[in-house]
């Protein structure tokens, strides 16, 4: 698994937890050098401490990519004590789930987009120039709700269409540079990410609105996306239904919708269905 990023440095955003923090377990080894990046300073230097453990390297950065300074200085330490960029994993997000017509304040759909829109082409921003020199591997973990509207996700599905967006124009900017794009969009992982994302009143929701029995394994997803970067995959879509559902899109779109909406928790069904009565 780390033999692909031997002697490599990275830096991944949202490792304090997650996928951001099992791809740094996974990736821990010698001559493997990482730089992680997160809110929790606490919980980061726990991931770190883990990757040291295991014979990898690893600085702590606290980081907030919703604000541009911050994604500057996580540049500027990563070089400092790294060296340069090989791999930049733009995995930090926020979730959040609410019907579009319970929500009163808009706020925190302002602050979602920051974190998983902004932070992403910030972080880019600066981590570019070093990516140059070292013809390096930009990722950005989007979602198939970047792909596909999911009812009650208007924030969270807009702010990962437009990181889709985003990083599909750079990849063809960068055509000939020696910069890859590698996008990744998993579906339903078992993290606590939509448990704390925000509900329709801004704060953290409590519970996921999502049908979550068959959620894929953080393990397995962080290997699916090592394997992509190993790769320098243009795309990588995590499972065959997620793959079906993108191609019956093209030609049978109501049903894609269909597909959407059972994703939903029966309460959640139950909701949309009394809104539409």
């Amino acid at each position: 698994m780390t033999a692909p990023f031997k002697g490599k440095r990275l830096v991944i955003t949202g490792a304090s937890d997650g996928i951001g923090a099992e791809l740094a377990r996974q990736l821990a080894a010698p001559d493997v050098r990482l730089a992680l990046a997160a809110r929790s300073a606490d919980k980061l230097e726990r991931v770190a401490a883990q990757v040291r453990e295991r014979g990898g390297t690893a600085i702590a950065v606290p980081t907030d990519v919703g604000v541009e300074a911050d994604c500057a200085r996580l540049v500027e330490r990563t070089v400092a004590a790294l060296g340069g960029i090989d791999v930049l994993v733009n995995n930090a997000g926020v979730s959040g789930h609410a019907l579009f017509e319970e929500v009163t304040d808009f706020a925190w759909y302002e602050a979602m987009m920051r974190v998983n829109f902004f932070g992403s082409l910030w972080c880019t921003r600066h981590a570019l120039p070093h990516l140059r020199r070292s013809k390096g591997l930009v990722v950005g973990v989007s979602s198939l709700a970047g792909r596909q509207g999911v009812p009650g996700r208007t924030a969270y599905s807009a702010s990962k269409f437009a990181m889709t967006g985003f990083f599909e124009a750079l990849r063809i900017e960068l055509a000939g540079s020696g910069v890859d794009v590698t996008m990744v969009y998993p579906g339903v992982v078992a993290t606590d990410l939509r448990v704390v994302g925000y509900g329709a009143d801004g704060k953290p929701r409590g519970k996921t609105g999502l049908d979550e029995r068959d959620a894929m394994p953080v393990t397995e997803c962080a290997r699916i996306i090592l394997d992509a970067m190993a790769e320098r995959k243009r795309d990588e879509v995590m499972t065959l239904k997620a793959k079906i559902g993108l191609w019956l899109k093209l030609i049978a779109p109501r049903f894609v919708d269909g597909m959407a909406r059972a994703a939903l928790t029966a309460e959640e069904k139950s909701k949309l269905s009394r809104r539409e009565a």
